[in-house]
């Protein structure tokens, strides 16, 4: 027998849950106009909706449920596991402008502690101000973002500026567009590959010649993973990982925003060499300049017959490190919280949809035409002290000029000062430098002659990673940086493992103590290490347990 569900202050009956305003229904349809309503889009919709109305509302998010036939806990879970979705109840008021301070390690040893507290005094109910993770510039630090404009060597008075004027939009890059890279040689190597003038096994054996190694961190052979993927049955998939959130790199933003179509086209050829019937760029969500760069030349790119092979999709990211991580970068493009898969099976097995995925970085695709064109030769003899190849060095913190260093793979800390940084910033002495980012472990001044490269830091408990090389010098006390680092990991565990989720914040709290556990936090490091799922929690421990070796001192 029905059962009717009587009024009740004069507001109709209504299914139990949520209950949504009409008008939140007809804002996200008009959003989403004539877009695919498929499940991989919804971080892409959660976008759509916050560019517009600066948040999202309980109202909008069960009105993105509805377009996408999901539950509302589904969006909910996923909107509130990325930093830059900013969620409100309908009874809330939407903030008027939003101003983010980078509180990574290089903002904060330039003064961003100061710069937030000023910027809260500030606010009242003209904005709000909010701590964020690191925003890829931290040669240009501290960095501030006013709506979507990044404020670079920012003061409490440019910031003020900022907000006072408006200057909330994004800036676009001043870049070498299509027209231009066409003009001097570009795509004539992506032709010769669609016209059958370069075979895939060619490529892929210049590759493996050159000694080109992935840059994102992991320092994988270029051509391996390809030969790896190709063996696979198809369809193939391909995926670019331009969310570089790892503290004081920014090498990526350094190509992107100077000449996208060297690294488009090296993406492509990647993509006809593998067979990947799409490829898929997931963009970091602090590049918003880029974004639209990206946008307006791959729009170029379609309208010629250079994309017939390989339908491209651009992706943003949300404000999630661990996204980093490629298996949890490929759960945020299929439009779900980023939470790194187990393994086996491996991406080039089943990736991206389950289907078996070439991923690469940024970097690595830039340099896939200069080594087919120059050879496999010319780009491995470029190493130094037993390195091959160049690497594009991130340097931040107490250096006369940071930045990113073009340099051969190898180089020492040493040498990367003097002669490509300046020395050290006046007043300061040269003390200790992180050589891979938050995880990457700290080394002394006493030990800057090793080569930055893959496997030559191993032996010292650290890595170099994607190379963000961050200086530190006799002003700084290492055990202050390493609670920034340490905070930073904290904050950016997806919280899916018991052991990163819990041992994180357990070592941030043993670092704020008076005196430091060292067993209880090496017991910690070592649990982390050997139990935790992906690369955040197995290298949480680095920057510590380095420390507790190197710099006794800041130990006491």
């Amino acid at each position: 027998m029905k059962q009717n569900t009587p009024k009740r202050d004069g507001v109709p009956p209504h299914p139990k849950g949520l209950r949504a305003k009409r008008q939140a229904f007809y804002d996200v349809q008009n959003l989403l106009g004539d877009l695919p309503r498929k499940r991989d889009m919804l971080l892409e919709f959660l976008h759509l909706v916050q560019d517009e109305f600066h948040c999202l509302s309980e109202s909008h998010l069960v009105a993105v449920a509805h377009e996408l036939r999901l539950s509302f806990a589904e969006v909910y879970e996923v909107a509130t596991f990325y930093a830059h979705f900013d969620v409100i109840k309908d009874n809330e008021p939407a903030p008027p402008l939003t101003v983010r301070v980078c509180d990574s390690l290089t903002c904060e040893m330039s003064g961003a502690k100061k710069l937030l507290g000023s910027l809260i005094k500030d606010s009242g109910k003209k904005f709000r101000v909010v701590r964020a993770p690191c925003m890829g510039r931290c040669d240009l630090a501290p960095v501030a973002e006013v709506g979507r404009n990044h404020i670079t060597r920012a003061t409490i008075k440019s910031v003020r500026t900022a907000i006072s004027e408006g200057h909330t939009a994004t800036k676009i890059p001043d870049a070498k567009l299509f027209e231009t890279y066409k003009k001097n040689g570009g795509y004539t190597l992506l032709q010769d590959c669609l016209a059958g003038e370069r075979t895939p096994n060619g490529l892929i054996k210049t590759l493996e010649g050159s000694k080109l190694k992935g840059m994102g961190g992991a320092g994988f052979p270029a051509g391996t993973k390809w030969r790896f993927v190709r063996k696979e049955p198809g369809p193939h998939l391909m995926t670019v990982n331009a969310d570089e959130g790892e503290p004081g790199t920014f090498k990526d933003r350094f190509y992107l925003d100077r000449d996208p179509h060297r690294f488009l086209e090296g993406m492509l050829i990647a993509a006809w060499a593998v067979e990947a019937t799409d490829v898929y760029i997931y963009l970091r969500d602090e590049y918003p300049g880029i974004y639209k760069l990206l946008k307006q030349e791959i729009f170029k790119l379609e309208a010629t017959k250079l994309t017939t092979a390989t339908r491209i999709h651009l992706r943003r990211g949300a404000g999630a490190y661990i996204c980093g991580e490629e298996s949890a970068m490929m759960e945020s493009i299929e439009g779900k919280r980023g939470l790194p898969r187990h393994r086996p099976p491996y991406v080039s097995t089943a990736g991206l949809f389950g289907r078996p995925t070439l991923n690469h970085n940024v970097e690595t695709l830039h340099w896939v035409r200069d080594v087919v064109e120059k050879g496999a030769d010319w780009f491995a003899s470029q190493g130094r002290n037993g390195g091959k190849g160049l690497r594009s060095y991130s340097i931040s913190g107490r250096v006369r000029k940071p930045g990113m260093k073009l340099a051969p793979s190898g180089i020492t800390m040493n040498e990367l000062l003097e002669e490509y940084c300046g020395g050290m910033a006046k007043g300061h002495k040269f003390k200790a430098y992180l050589p891979g980012g938050a995880s990457g472990g700290i080394l002394p001044a006493s030990l800057a002659d090793i080569p930055l490269d893959f496997g030559t830091l191993e032996e010292h408990g650290c890595f170099i990673g994607s190379a963000g090389i961050i200086v530190l010098s006799d002003k700084d006390n290492i055990r202050d940086a390493v609670l920034n680092l340490m905070s930073f990991l904290a904050n950016e565990s997806c919280g899916q493992c018991t052991p990163c989720r819990v041992g994180t914040e357990k070592a941030v709290k043993l670092l704020e103590a008076k005196k430091l556990n060292r067993p209880l936090m090496r017991e910690l490091c070592a649990t982390m290490a050997d139990a935790s799922i992906c690369g955040l929690g197995q290298a949480a421990g680095n920057p510590v347990l380095s420390m507790m070796k190197h710099f006794n001192k800041d130990f006491a």
